[in-house]
């Protein structure tokens, strides 16, 4: 089995990166982030024909998830609130950033993390507060759904091996220690593993080259995007790569999928 996760800036601009992908790799589930699309507008027609199970949640511009399964997904749900309640999960519902759904008694859970912006910005502070919340969602999913993958952007690069220059990295968003200590609260203190670091321990591995500098024809990248498996599912992992290939096509997303392949 084959799950992947990409963040592709814009699923109707990249629609035909992506059926390019999908038939080369036809992966059982696609993770899906950064739509930007409303739901009535998210082009299903030509995914389904592709014959994948499309589920959605979007708005218009900004944000959006999406899975998108070769077999019917079962209990899928949007947000926070619906694990949470409506008093935890609604302020941070509003932005369309949480679809999960099991596929074979495993839960996946796919995230777009915001970016935070700048730090001491409100939009910072935001993001320190939904990772904070995810945390909240993921314990208490953990005891229903042993067999646990979150998958997405998470905007975070955990290590600085996951920056190509991590010089000044403490004042740079994505790599300040209060967004990895909430990524660690949210992820790691709950036993969940990082899938590719389980087999690639080497640095120079990225998912996210900014369009400017060429920074992707030199590699000056982050790893950003991410798989991490609870302990249930840890023994069954293959293998976890990234794809670099998209990133060179024309008019490309700026972030790379990653597949986990399991048992």
């Amino acid at each position: 089995m084959k799950i992947a996760t990409w963040n592709v800036n814009s699923i109707r601009t990249r629609l035909d990166h992506v059926m390019t992908w999908l038939t080369a790799n036809p992966v059982d589930v696609l993770c899906v982030q950064e739509t930007k699309v409303t739901d009535q507008d998210f082009p299903r027609a030509a995914l389904e024909a592709l014959g994948y199970h499309v589920y959605i949640s979007g708005q218009k511009s900004y944000n959006g998830v999406a899975l998108l399964s070769r077999n019917p997904l079962q209990n899928v749900s949007a947000g926070f609130a619906p694990v949470l309640g409506a008093a935890s999960g609604e302020p941070f519902d509003e932005q369309k950033r949480v679809l999960s759904g099991i596929h074979d008694q495993m839960l996946i859970v796919n995230v777009y993390v915001p970016n935070g912006s700048e730090i001491g910005s409100e939009k910072y502070d935001y993001k320190l507060r939904w990772l904070a919340t995810l945390r909240d969602y993921l314990k208490a999913l953990l005891p229903l759904q042993p067999q646990l993958l979150v998958c997405g952007d998470f905007n975070i690069a955990p290590e600085d091996r996951d920056i190509h220059d991590p010089t000044g990295r403490e004042q740079r968003i994505m790599a300040t220690d209060a967004e990895r200590q909430a990524l660690r609260q949210a992820i790691f203190d709950l036993g969940l593993v990082d899938a590719f670091r389980q087999f690639n321990s080497s640095a120079g591995q990225f998912t996210w080259w900014d369009y400017r500098a060429a920074a992707f024809r030199r590699n000056l990248g982050w790893r950003i995007d991410h798989h991490y498996l609870a302990p249930a599912l840890t023994p069954r992992a293959k293998d976890c790569v990234i794809d670099k290939t998209p990133r060179s096509w024309e008019k490309p997303s700026d972030h790379v999928p990653v597949i986990v392949e399991l048992e």
